[in-house]
């Protein structure tokens, strides 16, 4: 009987946080058309109200762990949900996404990501698009703003496993800045796909950055070691054992 309840309560919060997306995104287009300030501030406006909604709604708190950067970094981040997305954004002064190329023609999606300077890539042509990720990410740094890059590509299901792509590493040397690794256990709660969303504490934790100047192989272990431990940690600490899914 709960788990009809929470299905159909889950169902009317999905609902709610779009049709509110299309409002902000209507309300605010005149403003962020004209400035980026504005774009930033219908993003943050739609995150904080997002999370207050599934807290209230469907009974997921948003706690946010460990030193949130402000500088210029890249944030290397697990995506296992739409929510981690919102999360970070929220946390971050002026987050800007790699994101898929497809996302740019969503509607109101499409037009906030480019007034926020985030950068498209296409994924289906990886070693062109590598290159061209890094040419667009230098212009884009024109202005301050901390780059969120996932390394897996993808959002991936709690306790699945997948590779760590080269393009993190590939930014993370290009541009000389610090690397923050995120973990997250939201995709406990907020899953990649269906309409169930389970109450409970999702967590985004913000660790220890990797600075400038580390060869290109340790990097990439040492951010999928921080990333994939942490991750499995917050995913045990609210009961989730990854294990048990591989």
């Amino acid at each position: 009987m709960f788990m009809a309840i929470q299905w159909v309560r889950s169902l009317v919060f999905m609902i709610v946080i779009y049709a509110w997306m299309l409002v902000l995104g209507i309300v605010f287009a005149p403003y962020a058309l004209f400035a980026k300030r504005g774009a930033l501030q219908a993003c943050k406006t739609y995150a904080r109200t997002t999370m207050w909604l599934a807290r209230w709604m469907v009974g997921i708190r948003c706690e946010i762990r460990g030193e949130v950067p402000h500088g210029e970094v890249v944030i290397g981040a697990k995506h296992q949900s739409f929510l981690d997305i919102i999360m970070i954004f929220n946390a971050i002064p002026h987050g800007k996404f790699i994101m898929k190329r497809e996302l740019l023609w969503t509607p109101i999606i499409g037009m906030y990501a480019r007034r926020l300077g985030c950068i498209p890539v296409n994924r289906g042509k990886r070693g062109a698009a590598v290159a061209k990720m890094v040419k667009d990410v230098a212009r884009e740094f024109s202005e301050p703003g901390q780059l969120v890059i996932y390394p897996q590509g993808t959002r991936v299901a709690p306790g699945v496993h997948k590779p760590y792509k080269v393009g993190t590493a590939v930014l993370y040397e290009g541009l000389g800045f610090p690397c923050v690794p995120v973990a997250t256990n939201a995709g406990v709660f907020w899953p990649r796909t269906g309409v169930l969303r389970k109450p409970g504490t999702a967590i985004v934790d913000f660790l220890d950055p990797i600075e400038p100047g580390v060869a290109r192989n340790d990097f990439l272990e040492r951010l999928e070691h921080a990333i994939e431990t942490r991750s499995n940690t917050l995913m045990r600490e609210v009961g989730f054992d990854p294990d048990e899914v591989r």
